[in-house]
């Protein structure tokens, strides 16, 4: 299994295959959902290393996908994103934070390749 492992639930296909692209650049082996149930499979298959969540879902809430990887005890670093207002994505960390996680961090849509390449690296 490879050292870096990204798993991304995103509902915009496009963003995912954009971070597909940068993360595979940097070395990771990348599993790119749009779903809960696929992004469960992936996450039970890879252990990611890392996890990009995009906040508004169309079958699950970013805050109760958070709540779940709280619950698993998520190791992972944890990368919030949304193209909804930066107040939501600060709002998550927050929340995430209290329930234990503590590897979060935010980027807002769209997000750069600049800013992408360094919350991976």
């Amino acid at each position: 299994m490879a050292d870096k492992r990204l798993v991304v639930i995103d509902d915009e296909p496009d963003f995912g295959e954009y971070v597909r692209e940068v993360a595979a650049g940097l070395g990771y082996d990348v599993a790119v959902t749009t779903r809960w149930q696929d992004f469960l499979d992936a996450y039970y298959d890879s252990e990611p290393t890392v996890i990009i969540v995009d906040m508004v879902l169309p079958d699950v809430e970013g805050i109760d996908l958070l709540e779940w990887l709280a619950e698993v005890e998520c190791k992972a670093k944890i990368i919030v994103v949304s193209g909804k207002s930066p107040l939501y994505t600060r709002l998550a960390k927050s929340l995430g934070n209290a329930k234990g996680l503590q590897k979060i961090t935010t980027m807002a849509k769209p997000v750069k390749l600049a800013d992408l390449r360094a919350a991976l690296s």
